[in-house]
């Protein structure tokens, strides 16, 4: 009799330790495989640019499962990388050259940091963040009055910046164009972030970049475009990632900003799944998109699993996610790339509000400052009634959405929101 092929999953991070978890708890008791290049076990990645960054936290509260679980249920928790896939005879092959036989497989690669290609780049103080490591290496320079310069002021930039001045460092941000945060949050918001870094003594520089990196045998000074010579002991490159295609691209998957899958997380060849990051997923609200933050990750992980495992549930996840930067807090829930009015309840002088994201009347985003709660922990919440009203598709009037005197869960009508409890940082 043949035995029966494992299932495979490419990466151990957060989506792909997710999937693994789920599959036992589904019942699944075949072969399990999961393949990651970095070592130890899947963990959530957001203390990485906070509390670990700052001293405060180890990590082990935030392992999908503690180390002596993978054995304990039968999964091979296996540390490598995969150089090829062939989708015709169902395997993949590791650097090792050993070779992997899958039933099914899980692309969870997630992403890769972009890096800058410029003089100095790979000087001692130049860093990246995404695994402990490099966390690490900056945690050892990061000492009260250094001097640092954190390019990028995305959510990773922003949330390294504010950990850097909590630990005393001198920072300094540069950022190419627009304000902290406001590809994705807006002008209105991009401004209250540019204050509140600014009144923590964070330098923006704005409308500049980097050009070189500049050291005899360490980072000593960061060369911008406009001129300026930063002097500094280590640097922060947070210019975003992008999603890991290699394996994918090479093997004939259909790809576009990510691996393209359906609601049940099925690539364009049979057998091959795609979850977290790495996944452009087809949502029932919001039409393809792919969404690079925590809560994605390990809700769409563990979708995955549970499809793999032979539940057929779609993947609609009403997506949320947050940042913690000095004692402020932001949550968002909903998916906007673009919408043609923003509304505010509260105060942006006073820097708490609701910010909502709208597009042809109807609520597609909803963005908390220091205000409404987490969408998913506090049931009734005022996040909680933004997310109602993205669910649910209706046009609601702005004045009504702005009028602080009524309650906004009145604006909301009976739809099912698909939220599970997620932990926070």
């Amino acid at each position: 009799m043949a035995v029966q092929r494992p299932i495979v999953i490419v990466g151990a991070g957060l989506a792909g330790g997710s999937a693994a978890v789920a599959l036992r708890e589904e019942g699944y008791r075949g072969g399990l495989r999961l393949v990651g290049r970095e070592p130890g076990v899947p963990f959530g990645r957001p203390p990485l640019s906070k509390t670990y960054l700052r001293g405060e936290e180890e990590l082990h509260g935030w392992f999908v499962k503690p180390p002596g679980w993978y054995p304990e249920h039968d999964v091979d928790l296996t540390s490598a990388s995969v150089v090829s896939l062939d989708p015709a005879a169902r395997e993949v092959r590791l650097d090792s050259g050993q070779v992997l036989p899958y039933e099914a497989l899980l692309l969870a690669t997630g992403g890769r940091n972009r890096s800058l290609d410029v003089p100095g780049s790979r000087l001692a103080g130049v860093h990246q963040l995404r695994t402990v490591a490099e966390c690490d290496a900056i945690r050892r320079q990061a000492r009260p009055g250094a001097r640092a310069v954190v390019v990028g002021l995305g959510f990773i930039g922003c949330e390294v910046a504010a950990s850097l001045r909590q630990l005393g460092v001198r920072v300094t941000a540069i950022l190419r164009s627009g304000l902290p945060l406001g590809q994705v949050l807006g002008k209105e918001v991009g401004k209250v972030m540019a204050a509140v870094h600014r009144e923590e003594g964070v330098e923006i520089r704005t409308d500049d970049q980097v050009v070189a990196f500049e050291g005899a045998g360490g980072l000593e000074r960061v060369i911008t475009a406009k001129g300026a010579r930063l002097p500094c002991e280590l640097a922060v490159v947070a210019v975003g990632i992008e999603p890991d295609l290699h394996v994918a691209e090479s093997a004939g998957l259909e790809v576009d900003n990510g691996i393209l899958v359906d609601a049940l997380c099925r690539t364009s060849l049979p057998g091959i799944y795609a979850a977290g990051d790495v996944a452009n997923h087809l949502h029932p609200l919001f039409g393809r998109i792919r969404v690079e933050h925590y809560n994605n990750a390990e809700k769409q992980g563990r979708a995955a699993g549970r499809i793999l495992a032979g539940r057929v549930e779609p993947y609609d996840y009403l997506h949320t996610f947050w940042s913690d930067q000095y004692s402020h807090k932001l949550e968002y829930v909903g998916h906007a790339r673009k919408w043609d009015r923003f509304v505010i309840r509260g105060s942006l002088d006073e820097r708490r509000f609701l910010g909502f994201y709208l597009q042809a009347g109807v609520v597609r985003a909803a963005v908390g400052f220091d205000r409404g709660g987490d969408p998913e922990l506090e049931e009734q919440s005022e996040m909680a009634a933004a997310g109602r009203l993205v669910a649910s598709g209706v046009k609601v009037r702005a004045d009504r959405l702005a009028d602080e005197a009524l309650d906004l869960w009145s604006l909301t009508k009976p739809a099912p929101i698909h939220h599970s409890r997620t932990k926070l940082s």
